[in-house]
């Protein structure tokens, strides 16, 4: 018989967000036995992602004050240490990517299978949740994805944001056969985006930042093409800057406005206003427009332009039913690689050092930040 990782008296430890960029570890008494359909996980790798800083940050969670002490971390993977009864596809000791946000189940939106939209979502590190970055995590057994053996734990914890990628691609982009795409943003979830995008078939890439050394590290990794976004001038409109931009990238780059160099699709990762602007100019008619960065909550469009060119305009929450599967199966065939995004692991003891890394984005060693990870704890028993 397996021996209980959850015994009365085991601690783990965990690290608590305390206030605006105060990190504290502790240690606590790990979860109750997992209920007939729940695992328990011993997260191995936490990566860190835009939310992630922007709580730590702020302190805030959405558009509220965090109101008590609480646990970080989602995107993880982790090791199999106990199962219930009445789980069948998990055994003690797989390596898995971990689903973090269990919708109801019940109500209208996962009934039909769109259970990112459940109003009763519990999301790690948000909704009321503690996050992964602790000793033993417990879960619904069905969000916990066996991870092939070809397929490292550090990997397993990217499968989060791959996941938003492949379902901007797929769900919502509905990406079509030989497509030109433009992603703005060459942060983990633009990457990412792109390289769903190559992996499924599109002509052509094309990545515009304003920083360079992403933008040439897109190009790298994924012979992309790419812009770096021209300054705006002083005293203009970002109204006006996106329309001669959006020229410009395209007299630069080779677009049409009709045709095979035409621009099919436009996935915006940066959550900037003024490339939101200029991404539905770059759309030829009937192009989709994709927002998976999370901005203001007001911003003005080009109406006119997405009215006569009867461009579809289209939002992207998280991920749905199948993702994750996808996910894996495109990195474990090799059509996306992982491991280059990776620049930065940090031990559990320098999680504080792996979040200013990812503030700052750039290590003590000069390379640039993409993914800043850290890695488990020790476990702690009193019993």
């Amino acid at each position: 018989m397996t021996k209980s990782y959850t015994q009365l008296g085991d601690e783990i430890l965990v690290w608590k967000l305390m206030g605006i960029e105060k990190l504290q570890q502790e240690s606590r008494n790990g979860p109750t036995p997992p209920g007939p359909y729940e695992a328990i996980i011993a997260p191995q790798w936490n990566g860190l992602c835009g939310s992630d800083m922007h709580i730590y940050l702020t302190a805030l969670l959405g558009e509220e004050k965090m109101k008590e002490p609480f646990v970080l971390g989602h995107e993880a993977s982790g090791i199999v240490v106990e199962i219930g009864n009445q789980v069948r596809r998990l055994t003690i000791g797989d390596k898995v990517a971990i689903e973090p946000g269990e919708g109801c189940g019940r109500c209208g939106d996962c009934k039909k299978g769109a259970y990112n939209h459940c109003d009763y979502m519990k999301f790690a590190a948000a909704d009321g949740r503690d996050g992964t970055l602790q000793g033993l995590y417990k879960l619904p057994a069905d969000l916990c994805y066996k991870l092939p053996d070809n397929l490292s734990l550090e990997e397993g914890a990217l499968m989060e944001p791959l996941a938003v990628a492949v379902n901007a691609i797929t769900n919502i982009a509905n990406l079509p056969h030989s497509a030109n795409v433009v992603v703005f943003g060459a942060g983990p979830v633009g990457l990412l985006t792109m390289a769903v995008a190559k992996a499924l078939g599109a002509r052509r890439i094309i990545a515009i930042d304003v920083q360079k050394e992403r933008l040439d590290f897109a190009k790298t990794y994924l012979a992309a093409d790419i812009h770096v976004a021209s300054p705006m001038k002083e005293n203009e409109t970002k109204e006006s800057y996106s329309q001669w931009h959006a020229d410009l990238i395209k007299d630069s780059l080779g677009m049409t406005d009709r045709g095979i160099e035409s621009i099919d699709l436009v996935i915006d990762c940066s959550a900037a206003e003024v490339c939101m602007q200029t991404g539905l100019w770059l759309l030829k008619r009937k192009g989709t427009y994709v927002q998976v960065g999370c901005g203001p909550l007001y911003v003005k469009l080009p109406m006119r332009i997405i009215a006569d060119r009867e461009l579809i305009v289209k939002g992207c929450f998280r991920y749905g039913p199948g993702v994750y599967p996808m996910a894996i199966d495109l990195v474990s065939r090799g059509l996306i690689d992982l491991k280059p995004l990776i620049t930065h692991k940090f031990k559990w003891e320098e999680a504080v050092k792996a979040f200013e890394t990812t503030k700052v984005g750039k290590g003590d060693d000069g390379k640039m930040a993409i993914k800043v990870m850290i890695g488990p704890p020790p476990r702690i028993r009193t019993s």
